[in-house]
Parts: C-alpha cells; sequence; structure tokens
C-alpha cells in the first residue's frame, strides 16, 4: 500500500500531459457551458486545457495562487463559474491550493479509479472542468481538502 507521501511523489513525477491518452468520463455528459474540444483549445491556454479538459495534473508548488491571500473567490479558469471562498483557502502542505469547502452547487464529485489509485474527482458543475480531487484529510469544519489545480482556476478579488 502506498503512503500518502508517496503518491504524492508519484504524482509529482508524471509528466503534464501524462492522462491525456485516457479517455475523459465527462465528455458526454451535457453542461451548460460546452465547447467541441478545438473551441477549448482555443478559449485556453495549454496548461489550462490538459487539466481541465484532459484531467491532467499541475506540478506542485507551480501555481500563483498558493500565495494568494485576499479576500475574493476562485473560480473556474474554464467558464467563470464562482467555485470557492478565499475564506476557506488554507495551506495544506501539499503544493497544490487547498479548501475546505466549495461553494454550494458549484462543483460536482465522481469516483476515480485512474492511475491505479481510488480517489474523488472534483469537476465544475457548470462546464465539466476537471479540478482536482478532494480527500478526507482536511481541516475542521469539514475534514476535507479539495485539492486543486491553481492552473484550472483564476482568482476574483473582492471589491472594497
Amino acid at each position: 500500500m502506498l503512503t500518502r507521501r508517496e503518491m504524492l511523489v508519484a504524482g509529482c513525477v508524471l509528466p503534464l500531459y501524462g492522462r491525456t491518452l485516457l479517455s475523459s468520463r465527462v465528455e458526454a455528459a451535457s453542461f451548460a457551458v460546452a465547447h467541441s474540444e478545438d473551441e477549448w483549445r482555443a478559449i485556453l491556454t495549454p496548461e489550462q486545457f490538459h487539466v481541465l479538459r484532459k484531467e491532467s495534473t499541475e506540478y506542485p508548488g507551480s501555481s500563483l495562487l498558493l500565495n494568494e491571500h485576499r479576500d475574493g473567490v476562485f473560480v473556474c479558469a474554464g467558464c467563470g463559474q464562482d467555485l470557492f471562498l478565499s475564506k476557506t483557502k488554507y495551506d495544506s502542505g501539499t503544493g497544490w491550493p487547498s479548501f475546505w469547502a466549495p461553494l454550494k452547487g458549484a462543483v460536482i464529485t465522481s469516483q476515480d479509479s485512474s492511475l491505479g489509485m481510488s480517489r474523488v474527482e472534483v469537476r465544475c458543475a457548470r462546464c465539466g472542468g476537471h479540478l482536482g480531487h478532494v480527500f478526507k484529510d482536511g481541516p475542521q469544519p469539514t475534514g476535507l481538502r479539495y485539492c486543486m489545480n491553481g492552473v484550472a482556476m483564476n482568482f476574483r478579488p473582492s471589491a472594497i
């Protein structure tokens, strides 16, 4: 059995595009925001496309959102859906932006058994974009850790 640390290390050595050969589990699903693959490629940066549309993972520690500590909202980079309030963000020490709760109705989850692991995948409820995974090792009040790819999100600061 792999420890959490070993799984994190394994995730670090997988290339950014490592999962692109896997077929998406939700492409056939209907979402409020839907585009063809070519349209998504035109809308998103290459890194955003590989994470949001091909279920890849960014390298740990690479996201500028790790150091985002202002008041505001983290939104889906694919469709602009509000996902997480800044007050739910915390430093999990994993190298990915982490939150203890999403906004109500903002995300959907499904079982993910890719890469030989059993995890719960998190997607944007509006466009189906892959955001990351949720684990049961987070802080209170939920005990959950929404471990998100920073490249899959943008930040909108609160107006002062």
